[in-house]
């Protein structure tokens, strides 16, 4: 059963009790990227792995999210900069102990593509943030997949590849 979670602002990825945050860079240029994760919102399946289903809300203004294994978001987006920065809140999940969550994507020219920067930030129980610590490994590894994944989509759209 979904439930509402408590809302958070941008602040959040630098207080929140777990930030786990990742890094890496891309081929593609910062507006390449910042389309694929911010405009082509339904495009993220083909590209994130973990994510079955993800469909613009409220006019853009928001996200529903599906993950592999059942797991639904009901997301606000907290920040659209283009070519910068793409930041989501969580509003409601179905997900056991999260209590907040955002997570914010940032974008930085490295004058031959992209860096990277995802921040996942969270609160919940003492039992959640050590699991979602021992989960580091695998979030990391799941982003790190995704943006190479994005990379060779997005560099075979440039060559006018499907």
């Amino acid at each position: 059963m979904a439930r509402a979670l408590r809302p958070v602002g941008l602040d959040f990825t630098e207080t929140a009790p777990v930030r786990l945050v990742f890094t890496t860079r891309t081929t593609a240029a910062p507006e390449a990227v910042y389309q694929a994760l911010a405009e082509d919102v339904t495009g993220w399946p083909r590209w994130f792995k973990a994510v079955t289903l993800a469909r613009p809300t409220h006019g853009g203004a928001g996200r529903e999210v599906r993950l592999k294994g059942g797991v639904r978001f009901q997301e606000t987006i907290m920040a659209a900069d283009p070519e910068q920065r793409y930041a989501y809140r969580v509003d409601e999940t179905n997900a056991p102990g999260v209590q907040a969550l955002l997570e914010e994507w940032r974008l930085t020219p490295d004058g031959t593509g992209t860096g990277i920067r995802w921040t996942f930030a969270a609160a919940g129980p003492a039992p959640f943030r050590l699991a979602l610590t021992a989960a580091r490994p695998g979030l990391g590894h799941s982003f790190r997949t995704a943006v190479r994944t994005l990379d060779g989509l997005l560099a075979a759209r440039s060559a006018g590849r499907p």
